[in-house]
């Protein structure tokens, strides 16, 4: 999935939203309102103090794909219309999660993001930290003019998004599932915003109850798609596409899926035979300071069974996301979310 950047002086979809580029209606219409929200973010993290200033639009100048945003804007128009309300709930959504990389890289010691450097890299972890807190007093100033309940929205997203946090920090609990604990923790940090997107733009734009609860269901669960590819991309993507080297969680120790799924079968094999499972998880849990140890562990992964059934896995989340929208009108706004979900379990970045 490429970023969204600026192409002639307007803004260009990323990919998964071919079909809106190519609707005579919903095309200008949705890259109009993405140039309003650009501006509309440029002005919310502009700051007197020069330090503020440029620590809050170090990422926003990075670019980024802008999917949250593009999301508020299609769950306004599938069931009603995009109007200042949304396009200001889609700043607020972008905001909310440009705060949340600023402390996920303070916490994962992250070097680079989007292609330049972190800012606790530059500045340092308090001052990465001060700006993510500032990211986010910006975005709830902003909601709070939208009214009670996008505001509690807010409220009970960022609520979700630390106990995802600290969920992941803390790891699973005695006699949890590891895989259910992981799941948790991706619906907290990554479902959760994703929702928000699908609720604020749906609520604001005027649909019926119902569909609000279709699209919030659907942020979630495509959130949920999104997280795991971008998960299983780690270890099979290229690091020129994803801007990752392949088999940097396996370094930082973190498992994902596919390792989890590893650690599950090993448990099971018959350790009377070779167990392929716990021979993979020798490589992992090895000394991966050297890239050809790096490499090695990535390749085992990668030809094992469990990363496939990962993929299965996110698939199914999309397809569940695709089905909770089912209801909705057959319109081109529909089809562009079907696109969607089916495009973040099909790419290498």
């Amino acid at each position: 999935m490429t970023e969204t950047s600026r192409l002639n002086g307007s803004l260009r979809l990323p990919a998964g939203f071919e079909l809106i580029a190519r609707d005579d209606r919903l095309g200008p219409l949705v890259v109009e309102s993405l140039a309003q929200i650009e501006t509309r973010l440029e002005e919310a993290l502009r700051s007197t103090d020069h330090l503020a200033d440029v620590t809050a639009r170090h990422l926003l100048q990075a670019g980024g794909k802008r999917v949250r945003p593009l999301l508020t804007l299609l769950a306004a128009d599938a069931a009603g219309q995009i109007n200042q309300k949304v396009i200001e709930a889609a700043a607020v959504v972008e905001m909310t999660h440009l705060a949340t990389l600023y402390h996920d890289d303070v916490m994962d010691s992250a070097p680079l993001r989007r292609g330049v450097e972190t800012a606790q890299t530059v500045w340092g972890n308090s001052v990465a930290i001060l700006t993510g807190d500032l990211i986010f007093a910006r975005a709830s100033a902003m909601v709070s003019e939208l009214g009670q309940e996008p505001l509690l929205i807010q409220a009970r997203t960022f609520e979700r998004l630390v106990i995802g946090q600290l969920q992941e920090t803390t790891g699973p609990a005695e006699g949890q599932d590891p895989v259910a604990h992981y799941l948790n923790v991706l619906a907290g940090k990554t479902g959760s915003l994703i929702a928000a997107s699908g609720q604020y733009g749906s609520l604001l734009g005027g649909a019926p109850r119902d569909v609000i609860d279709m699209l919030v269901e659907y942020g979630e669960k495509v959130g949920l798609a999104f997280q795991l590819a971008d998960d299983i991309i780690d270890l099979t993507g290229h690091d020129d596409v994803s801007g990752k080297t392949p088999g940097t969680d396996l370094r930082e120790g973190v498992d994902t899926l596919p390792v989890l799924l590893l650690r599950r079968d090993a448990e099971c094999e018959d350790r009377s035979v070779a167990d392929p499972a716990r021979e993979v998880l020798d490589l992992i849990d090895g000394d991966l300071s050297s890239d050809d140890a790096l490499a090695r562990a990535v390749a085992a992964v990668t030809a094992h069974p469990v990363s496939a059934e990962a993929w299965d896995t996110a698939n199914r989340w999309a397809d569940d996301a695709i089905a909770a929208i089912r209801p909705l009108p057959e319109t081109v706004t529909k089809a562009a979310l079907i696109e969607f979900a089916h495009a973040v379990v099909h790419r290498e970045g």
